[in-house]
């Protein structure tokens, strides 16, 4: 039999006698569900976004949301409905770490306003007051940038009243000339006047203080060398110790400091540079030798590069950059063999005195200059920035520019005598000096943090009437739960200080 016509069937109304009501508009009845459903119940409150596998809320008695209509109130309620740049001064009081990994998991606006480079740009300068960096680079890594800075802003705050400070004082009878922090700064190694290498583990110190002092590298009687112990520089477990006597001897740490190997020179090794492939030794005669230490190790090259002793050096993967008392600074190609630049270093004009004075390029460098007073004794590498310290307690930014080294700013960072020392990063800038301090700052400002004669200027005096001597430095960039340590050498005993995480 067939039924009288009828209305079209409608899946949703067959349970419903009444009327047929409008269409709901479907964004509006999907945010009501969510809102009802997926929510859970807050009394008094508009419910906000809710998480994605909440239970269903249990409430009876909850009124029917609002219709609500689509709009940047609906998408970004609350905290999200605020302009930029007041969402940027409020990510300005919370840890760079946690604005970097955990803001862009909350919701898409946060993760595009977090990955924006010119958020952290702004972050950065906001810290410094200066610019920054010194060195313009177009892939600048800002984030990591204002990370590091912002750690070492709070690692040193408060005067430093927060660092521990350790005086080792009966490893070494001769003044300390070279220091080196390993393994995450849990050992150290010392070199010495005494011609001893010295291992220390610095996780005794305020523990066992008798266990601090591991012992002396090496099997000789009565010392690790037979001349002063000048420079020490390490690649993972391995290290390697340069001395007048003209020898350079490897070291195992992972073999309880064995040896493995000795490298014997012509000259006293003044400074070395370890990496993966070769070992570079610079020396008194005036010579640059390229070893490598995976074979014996064996001589690749050696090149007279300089007219006078060789006392600052480094390399990388495609340069050996190596400075000396001839006022010179060369850049050699590894991958040319062949020098690439020859930089005649001078002295500044027009600086008055310490904190950021800068001098001009065209007046350090003028090409009919003869040989003048300044040359550089250390230098610190990230590239495309290469930082140099010289004998008149000048500070020296050159810059890679596609390949070629370019002098861009020299600085007056107070010391009154010799830079011997120099670290730098993307955040921090640390400098000793024979005026016997460490000087800790920001690296673009290039101011003390705090007034002289506070924690930041590390004295490193040897006993009273003790001669001048040259303190060294190594500083280690911990992970974020590790706690940074610093150690420094101005006499016969290694001072340690030991930052807050």
């Amino acid at each position: 039999m067939e039924l009288p016509p009828g209305p079209r069937e409608d899946p949703c109304a067959w349970d419903d006698d009444s009327d047929p009501e409008p269409e709901p508009d479907p964004d509006a009845q999907a945010e009501a569900y969510v809102s009802r459903v997926l929510s859970p119940p807050q009394f008094g409150l508009a419910p906000l976004r809710a998480p994605p596998l909440s239970a269903p809320a249990a409430f009876s008695g909850a009124p029917e949301p609002r219709p609500t209509s689509k709009g940047p109130s609906v998408q970004f309620p609350g905290l999200l409905s605020l302009p930029p740049e007041l969402l940027l001064e409020i990510c300005a009081y919370l840890d760079a770490r946690l604005v970097l990994h955990v803001l862009p998991r909350v919701c898409r606006a946060l993760r595009d306003l977090v990955r924006d480079h010119v958020t952290w740009r702004l972050r950065a300068q906001r810290r410094v007051r200066a610019p920054y960096p010194v060195v313009e680079e177009e892939d600048f890594d800002w984030p990591a940038a204002c990370i590091e800075l912002e750690q070492h802003l709070s690692r040193w705050a408060e005067d430093g009243r927060w660092a521990e400070y350790f005086c080792l004082a009966d490893g070494h009878f001769a003044s300390i000339d070279s220091v080196l922090l390993l393994q995450g700064g849990t050992l150290c190694l010392s070199g010495s006047r005494d011609r001893n290498v010295n291992l220390w583990d610095l996780r005794q110190l305020g523990v066992e203080p008798s266990r601090v002092l591991v012992k002396a590298l090496g099997t000789q009687k009565n010392s690790t060398h037979k001349g002063w112990v000048w420079s020490l520089a390490a690649l993972d477990h391995r290290v390697c110790s340069g001395s007048w006597d003209s020898t350079v001897k490897l070291w195992d740490m992972a073999a309880d400091g064995q040896q493995f190997g000795e490298i014997k020179g012509k000259a006293a090794v003044l400074c070395l540079s370890y990496r993966p492939d070769i070992l570079v030794t610079g020396t008194y005669d005036k010579k640059v030798t390229v070893y490598d230490p995976r074979a014996g190790p064996a001589l690749l090259k050696s090149r007279r590069l300089h007219s006078s002793a060789v006392l600052a050096l480094l390399a990388d993967d495609r340069h050996i950059i190596s400075g000396s008392e001839d006022h010179t600074l060369v850049v050699f190609d590894r991958r040319a063999n062949s020098v690439l630049q020859r930089l005649q270093v001078g002295p500044a004009q027009g600086l008055e005195g310490p904190g950021l004075h800068v001098a001009q390029p065209e007046l350090l460098y003028p090409s009919s200059l003869p040989q003048l007073d300044s040359y550089l004794l250390c230098m610190s590498y990230q590239e495309p920035q290469l930082w140099a310290g010289d004998n008149q307690g000048l500070l020296h930014v050159f810059a890679n520019r596609e390949g070629c080294f370019q002098l861009v700013r020299t600085f007056d960072v107070g010391h009154r005598s010799q830079i011997t020392g120099i670290k730098h990063s993307l955040g921090a800038l640390y400098t000793t000096s024979t005026d016997k301090t460490i000087r800790v700052r920001p690296s673009d400002r290039l101011h003390p943090l705090l007034a002289r004669n506070t924690p930041l200027d590390f004295a490193c005096c040897p006993p009273p009437g003790a001669r001048a001597h040259r303190p060294t430095t190594d500083h280690l960039h911990p992970k974020p739960s590790q706690r940074a340590k610093w150690a420094a050498s101005g006499g016969l005993s290694l001072e340690v200080w030991r930052l807050q995480a």
